[in-house]
């Protein structure tokens, strides 16, 4: 028998555990949620979801942990652009689907990342790359590593099925406006925030502003419900959400 081995013949607490003194309850777990769009319900989401169509395509490459996440802004993408997919990241295995995807000669995928390291810097193109694409009669893609800024170095490194795709660095003087999470630095985009950028300057001017009208609705929303506060009157991305659904 180990040392460590605390069972015996007649019952242990290894076989036995000690019940807890009260219940375990993670934090934010007594707030009800909508079951549509997982916010509390105080300051439901649903009402202000708009669709909005674009040429480029967002696939997003979540890490599992952040699925979960109801802070997690890469649901925001797809709310608003229908054809967003969704893959779960992992390092050993790729998704079949996504796979195939990516020998689908229709789209050029982009994987977005800093051009802050040189052993890859032959792969770094710029948002001029989006536009030939265009022009050539491709769907251009954004392949956006959804995840903290920890988690995607991680996951770049980490991911050799993605060896071959070109590089594509955001630029951008937006600073963060997220207000759920606490970023290193005010140039650490939220992932909704990079589809943003890359969809403004790809030239999906309308897809981009209902996106970011629909991301301050979610970030308004949710910093308010995180103080029990209701939001009464709608801010002005709220208006232009609902104008738009209203219009459609």
């Amino acid at each position: 028998m180990s040392a460590f081995d605390t069972s015996s013949e007649t019952g242990s607490p290894a076989e036995h555990p000690r019940p807890p003194r009260r219940e375990f309850k993670a934090r934010g777990s007594f707030v009800i949620r909508c079951p549509g769009c997982n916010l509390p319900k105080l300051n439901c989401l649903c009402p202000y979801k708009a669709s909005a169509e674009s040429v480029a395509r967002v696939w997003l490459l979540t890490h599992s942990l952040e699925h979960m996440k109801p802070t997690n802004t890469g649901r925001l993408i797809r709310d608003v652009l229908p054809d967003t997919r969704v893959f779960t990241w992992s390092r050993t295995e790729l998704d079949p689907e996504l796979a195939a995807l990516l020998q689908d000669t229709r789209y050029a995928p982009f994987l977005i990342f800093p051009d802050d390291q040189p052993d890859y810097a032959e792969r770094v193109v710029g948002i001029d790359a989006v536009h030939v694409a265009k022009a050539n009669g491709r769907i251009p893609v954004f392949v956006i590593l959804d995840g903290t800024w920890r988690q995607a170095r991680r996951m770049f490194r980490k991911s050799p099925y993605l060896d071959a795709l070109p590089v594509l660095p955001l630029r951008t003087e937006r600073e963060t406006r997220y207000r759920l999470r606490k970023p290193a630095s005010k140039a650490h985009l939220c992932t909704a925030e990079v589809a943003i950028e890359l969809l403004r300057q790809g030239g999906d001017e309308t897809a981009a502003s209902v996106l970011d009208d629909y991301f301050d609705v979610f970030n308004e929303s949710y910093a308010a419900s995180r103080f029990y506060t209701r939001i009464d009157e709608p801010t002005p991305a709220m208006q232009r959400l609902l104008a738009r659904r209203d219009g459609d």
